[in-house]
């Protein structure tokens, strides 16, 4: 299964998203960017989208919710450290008030993973942020550095995002 993401003008991306009403298309925005995402098993209908390989998934993608996109810039050498500790994970997120759904996201032409997770609202996210859960979901033994490099390329950075639901298109 692949995600395949594009960005655009919030127009632009409503009628290519309503091209293709039997598609898992999901429209999103913030104050800075409006974006699409594809999940699908088949070929995208984006024509230069960035794309990735789900490498986990809980939890059934809607249209609606409060997005948050954690991009982890990663060595070639460390892909398998940190595809391990996703695969190995507690499961604590899918037990939080408010969860939706997660995908962790390998990218087929960069170094930048997205770990995606979908809330009811912005509240619940911040609320397992300062959770237990979350101090031992993050609290996984680091990778140690392997004699040709270190796991991180670059500072992860987090992007967010606010479902635009099918009744306020």
């Amino acid at each position: 299964m692949n995600i395949y993401m594009t960005t655009g003008t919030y127009d632009f991306l409503k009628i290519k998203k309503n091209k293709h009403p039997n598609e898992k298309i999901f429209l999103m925005q913030n104050p800075q960017n409006t974006l699409l995402l594809h999940e699908t098993s088949g070929k995208t209908v984006f024509a230069s989208p960035r794309r990735f390989e789900i490498v986990e998934g809980k939890g059934e993608l809607q249209d609606r919710g409060f997005v948050v996109m954690n991009n982890i810039p990663v060595t070639e050498e460390g892909r398998p450290n940190l595809e391990y500790q996703f695969k190995n994970r507690a499961g604590l997120i899918e037990k939080e008030p408010g969860f939706i759904a997660m995908r962790v996201l390998r990218p087929i032409k960069s170094d930048t993973y997205v770990i995606l997770t979908v809330w009811e609202k912005e509240s619940d996210f911040d609320k397992w942020t300062r959770s237990q859960s979350f101090k031992e979901a993050h609290n996984i033994e680091k990778p140690k550095p392997t004699s040709t490099g270190h796991l991180f390329s670059g500072a992860p950075y987090i992007t967010k995002y606010s479902m635009v639901s099918k009744d306020k298109e």
